[in-house]
């Protein structure tokens, strides 16, 4: 007769992997740091990790990953360089290594990095740009109010300023776009339009360089960024989508080396 007093029940099981936090389990190849960013990432998709949450410390999640220390500590040392996690020295409640919010900062970097080791064409950036700030005029015609609109406004006066030097021009330009996508009342939409726009920095700047006449390009991109602004203050989504579309292929066609037309 089977003794069933050390049986345990499938309730008590459930129980206690909740109390122990997220199931770590080793990785079935190669002891690699990238097989121990996987694990990591695993539990953050599953919603077992969020922002904030610990990582264990990295002798234990060693021994529960089956890999070695050298390969977790690089692990985490490319996860705190993505701003995926960051880590506190010394001891306490406030020491160890920690699940972080990915900050608009990354997002940039890589793009950029991407963009100019061509893994992403100029066209098909171009492509993502209308697709993604038409959405963002839309949605700022409908959506924003008037402390959003003021940070555009601002842009767009310091673009209108007499004698502004190309960079500077450059600089607000780029802004007055994030602050549309800001306006639009969605963050991921904010950063996406923020990377691509800080990616092309240096092309825009260099194809400038290269124009017959940049002040008359400066004012007809500028005339076209009033346009943007006046159909999202007016309300017309419809509008402000046509004629941001119509000024990024302007932008495009007519600064060398940002379209293959």
């Amino acid at each position: 007769m089977s003794d069933d007093t050390n049986e345990v029940r499938p309730d008590q099981i459930n129980g206690a992997e909740a109390a122990a936090g997220p199931e770590w389990k080793p990785v079935s190849r190669a002891s690699t740091y990238e097989l121990v960013i996987d694990a990591v990432e695993e539990q953050i998709m599953a919603g077992s990790l969020g922002v904030g949450d610990p990582l264990p410390a990295e002798r234990d999640l060693a021994t529960k990953l089956g890999v070695s220390r050298a390969s977790v500590r690089e692990a985490l040392r490319v996860l705190d360089s993505l701003g995926v996690v960051r880590s506190s020295g010394g001891s306490g409640r406030g020491a160890g290594t920690f699940i972080a919010a990915m900050p608009s900062a990354a997002l940039t970097r890589f793009l950029r990095l991407h963009v100019a080791l061509t893994n992403f064409s100029i066209d098909e950036v171009t492509e993502t740009r209308i697709q993604l700030e038409r959405s963002s005029a839309i949605l700022a015609a409908t959506r924003a109010d008037k402390d959003a609109l003021a940070e555009v406004n601002a842009q767009l006066a310091m673009m209108d300023t007499p004698g502004i030097s190309l960079e500077v021009f450059n600089d607000a330009d780029t802004a007055f776009h994030v602050a549309i996508a800001q306006a639009a009342g969605n963050q991921l939409f904010s950063d996406l339009t923020g990377a691509i726009r800080t990616s092309l920095r240096k092309s825009i700047f260099s194809s400038f360089s290269r124009v017959d006449d940049p002040q008359a390009l400066m004012s007809q991109l500028q005339a076209q960024h009033h346009q943007i602004l006046d159909a999202i203050v007016a309300g017309d989504a419809d509008e402000a989508a046509r004629v941001t579309e119509e000024h990024i292929r302007f932008a495009a066609s007519r600064l060398p080396g940002l379209s293959k037309t």
